[in-house]
């Protein structure tokens, strides 16, 4: 769901203060866990199977309106870098036509770990102008597929008049997994009561270093449940990213394997021990291939994210 920042300047620059503070030695001792090979990529296991996706995906609420050959080469690199997870939705305009035909194109369909989202009324903001079973017989069509891989209620609306839909769906083979969305920590509260109730595959929830409310209440109920964890809003719409832009990554940031701060950013809110995959989005093949570099080679442990907290506050923030 979280979409790149406004300012392709200001990514730039972010990703040329990351390869100024790995000059010398430092980048050469990093520079297989960068390259984005197959051998150092990352996996977590969906708790509820055991199946491993790869720990960064692609949100795509930013794909409205783009041009088909960009978003084309945006999911062929994902695919050539290891990245399995598309996360679209109803009510991101194009958005799921672009990524059907992208992947009908390709023939990467079997490829590829593929979401959406609907609402039951389709008559807010989220629903897209439809709801229920006739939103997600759209989607198929849009995504030129006969099942998706997990299907979500979108921002909790009418999750328990979809359960049963839902239940239904999966039994018929039409959905693998199905979870419910939220991007605004004031539905945390409702997310919690949501997770308790029904018996979820999957959450999707906003979490990055500049958001950790979902460390406190929601991530130590997801572990016990056995839900797995989409992370949106990783970089805050590119927020982050402008915020970072001034200052200089920590050398330290090369024993992870991290060149750039948007690898920093999505290494620290994939190590989660709760988290099964972050969501950044973007519609530019450079900006998904340093994405996905951060699903390679090791995630920091838990002191090393007290470290980049640390850093973040005193530096950053």
């Amino acid at each position: 769901m979280d979409t790149p920042s406004p300012s392709s300047l200001s990514r730039r620059d972010a990703l040329q203060a990351g390869l100024l503070a790995c000059l010398g030695a430092a980048c050469g001792r990093i520079a297989g866990a960068a390259t984005g090979d197959a051998q150092s990529l990352i996996t977590k296991p969906i708790p509820s199977t055991g199946e491993r996706l790869p720990v960064i995906g692609l949100g795509t609420d930013s794909f409205e309106g783009s041009d088909a050959s960009d978003i084309q080469s945006v999911i062929v690199r994902m695919h050539q870098l290891g990245g399995t997870v598309i996360d679209t939705a109803a009510s991101y305009g194009d958005s799921e036509e672009l990524i059907g035909g992208a992947l009908a194109a390709s023939g990467l369909r079997s490829s590829v770990f593929l979401a959406t989202k609907l609402t039951a009324g389709g008559n807010d903001f989220f629903g897209g102008g439809v709801g229920g079973a006739e939103s997600f017989e759209r989607s198929l069509k849009r995504l030129r597929t006969r099942k998706v891989d997990l299907l979500q209620v979108h921002n909790l609306s009418g999750v328990d008049t979809l359960m049963p839909l839902l239940r239904k769906w999966k039994s018929a083979g039409q959905i693998r997994y199905y979870g419910v969305t939220t991007s605004r920590v004031p539905q945390h509260g409702d997310m919690i009561d949501v997770m308790r109730k029904h018996p979820l595959d999957f959450i999707q929830v906003d979490y990055s270093i500049a958001n950790r409310d979902a460390e406190q209440t929601i991530f130590p109920l997801a572990i016990e449940r056995k839900i797995a964890v989409l992370v949106n809003l990783p970089l805050v719409h590119g927020r982050l990213m402008q915020r970072a832009v001034a200052s200089k990554l920590p050398a330290w940031a090369a024993d992870i394997g991290v060149t750039s701060w948007a690898q920093f950013l999505l290494k620290y809110a994939a190590s989660h021990p709760a988290v099964t995959c972050a969501i950044p989005g973007t519609t530019q093949v450079a900006h998904l291939a340093d994405d996905q570099r951060a699903g390679h080679g090791v995630l920091p442990d838990a002191a090393m994210r007290r470290r980049m907290e640390e850093y973040w506050e005193r530096t950053v923030s």
